[in-house]
């Protein structure tokens, strides 16, 4: 099986690290990732200035490409110009900090793996709860496991029956605290953060704004990856890129639109 491995935290963040170790035991693994972290950048893509790609030791003898580029970016130059083969699964992470509800939209993590599914590869996203004391290796296995259980499943598992690849989000909960309860396939929320700005000085006497927030927590009785994800679980949420809101559709062509 070939892996190309990726992330938004940059090429030598020690998430991706723990990743490609892990999928080097079930598959011949490539890394094409961003040189510099580019966390929160969506689905940005390079168009106004050009990309440089260099080769970087990752050390044990295992080289990757570092692409001065956002996530996106990444995957698209792996498949059109830097893989000498197509590869079987997109693998984007371990990313250090959740992406769950709908700060999947911010997510450079996810949107590296969307870019592989919109090439028909089964792709995934996977994440890990912050903390001072990230096991990122325990997170890589669980991500092996489940991609393994993903890839063997037969076509159907895929989606490829249905002309749709996979595009799984899986979240990992903070392993240092207690083992996950187990897993979850779960819809996503539509909780993401309760934000606001700290207003500071900074030493010359201007001002400046640092974001802040904390999850939203799922209403009660509300089942979603932010409900499974606090109680304990590996959250799985397949997603698709189709964003249109196919049920407002018929009440929208009712307005008579015209010029």
């Amino acid at each position: 099986m070939r892996i190309l491995v990726t992330n938004d935290d940059g090429i030598m963040a020690p998430g991706l690290m723990a990743l490609r170790k892990a999928l080097a035991e079930i598959g011949d693994v490539t890394v094409v990732a961003p040189t510099t972290p580019q966390s929160a950048v969506g689905h940005a893509i390079t168009l106004t200035e050009p990309i440089r790609v260099h080769r970087i030791d990752l050390g044990g003898g295992v080289w990757g490409y570092g692409v001065a580029g956002s996530p996106a970016d990444s995957v698209k130059l792996a498949l059109l110009e830097l893989l000498p083969e197509r590869p079987d699964i997109v693998a984007s992470g371990i990313n250090l900090g959740t992406n769950l509800g709908v700060n999947v939209l911010y997510s450079g993590t996810v949107a590296a793996a969307a870019e592989g599914a919109f090439f028909g590869l089964p792709s995934v996203a996977v994440s890990i709860e912050d903390s001072d004391v990230v096991d990122f290796d325990g997170a890589a296995r669980i991500a092996r496991r489940l991609i393994q259980q993903m890839m063997t499943g037969g076509p159907d598992r895929s989606g490829v029956q249905r002309g749709e690849p996979a595009l799984l989000n899986i979240n990992i909960p903070d392993l240092t605290k207690a083992p996950p309860r187990g897993v979850k396939v779960m819809p996503q929320s539509m909780k993401g953060f309760s934000e606001r700005w700290e207003r500071r000085t900074d030493p010359r006497g201007r001002t400046y704004y640092w974001i802040t927030g904390d999850h939203d927590r799922e209403d009660q009785g509300i089942h979603s990856d932010i409900a499974a994800f606090f109680e304990g679980y590996v959250t799985v949420t397949p997603l698709r890129f189709d964003l249109t809101d196919h049920d407002r559709v018929d009440d929208v062509r009712g307005w008579n639109l015209t010029l």
